[in-house]
């Protein structure tokens, strides 16, 4: 697999995974939970170590699955997530980038 490199040094692979499909948007979920877990390890396992996903996507759902999947493997794996979101009681109703 290439590499970039981005920011001061951050070894990531060329190709990036995107997970947000793994928990919305884009239909019924593709696959079992566990299903999810063993597509990002197999990426892994393939290379791919750059993952995006985001607090909103489920909301949390996608982070948690992702957190799972990579848990034993997290060493291995550079994350990138989107943040700012305001959510009340599961839901995004805004925008809210405090600390």
């Amino acid at each position: 697999m290439h590499t970039r490199i981005i920011g001061q040094g951050l070894e990531v692979s060329a190709l990036g995974l995107g997970v947000m499909g793994m928990s919305q948007s884009y239909g019924p979920n593709p696959g079992t939970r566990d299903d999810m877990i063993a597509v990002l390890r197999s990426a892994l396992d393939h290379g791919v170590n750059f993952y995006d996903t985001a607090e909103v996507y489920g909301p949390y759902v996608n982070e948690e699955l992702l957190g799972e999947a990579l848990e034993p493997v997290r060493d291995d794996a550079v994350i990138a997530t989107k943040f700012g979101w305001r959510i009340e009681d599961g839901k995004s109703v805004g925008l809210d980038s405090r600390p």
